[in-house]
């Protein structure tokens, strides 16, 4: 596949935790790195991707098999208030990401997921006339849902944002995809564990490298989507 990754790049490392790394992280981060402001008083905030796929998976099966360039669309919202969502484009080669979004009003995300899309190569935004361009000649659609809970630090030097994903939902069996409408069950091993998740650019600060530093803690390949995706 022939994809470039425009602008500025970020490193992206993930880990799988159980409950007591996440438990130690957690404290020993927060000594030096501050909640994300878009958490709010509570300092975590839900997500919800809607995932695009076509009939032969192939994002599921670009994951799986480790290609190193790759591509995903996804429209996401936040604490079920859809008075903001983005369409999203995650690039990826190897570590390194880049992730170009435009905004849907609801309407337009309701529309797309019923399946009219004749609005969509006459829009102001570009990702949103490729994903028009893509679903034609892909055949991509709206495949799933996947849920969870973000606890977001951030720290200024190197741009560094660390976050604690846990309670993964997926819709698997069920197409409700925007509130009032999902049905969801736990797709994670663990329930009390968590993925963790760090990107920055050009440099990781010793000061967080340090903090990160966990016995048995080992970078895996970990997809939301693929997690989800496991039971069909």
């Amino acid at each position: 596949m022939q994809m470039e990754l425009p602008g500025t790049c970020r490193h992206e490392l993930k880990y799988a935790i159980g409950t007591a790394d996440c438990l130690a992280l957690r404290s020993r981060l927060r000594t030096v790195m501050a909640h994300d402001s878009h958490a709010g008083a509570a300092g975590v905030y839900l997500v919800r991707s809607i995932y695009f796929d076509n009939v032969d998976d192939k994002a599921l099966r670009e994951k799986i098999n480790g290609v190193q360039k790759r591509e995903k669309f996804r429209i996401r919202y936040y604490n079920d208030d859809l008075s903001f969502i983005t369409l999203e484009k995650k690039l990826k080669y190897n570590e390194l990401c880049r992730k170009l979004d435009a905004e849907l009003t609801a309407a337009e995300c309701r529309a797309l997921l019923a399946g009219d899309t004749g609005w969509m190569p006459q829009h102001r935004s570009e990702l949103v006339r490729e994903l028009y361009c893509k679903m034609r000649s892909q055949q991509l659609r709206p495949r799933l849902l996947v849920s969870y809970v973000r606890e977001p630090y951030v720290y200024a030097p190197g741009n560094v944002r660390v976050t604690f994903d846990s309670q993964i939902r997926t819709s698997l069996y069920g197409r409700g995809f925007l509130p009032g409408d999902i049905s969801d069950v736990a797709a994670a091993d663990s329930p009390g564990g968590a993925v963790l998740e760090i990107k920055y650019d050009a440099f990781l600060p010793e000061i967080i490298s340090c903090l990160l530093q966990t016995e048995g803690l080992r970078r895996q390949a970990f997809s939301k989507y693929g997690v989800c995706r496991r039971f069909g």
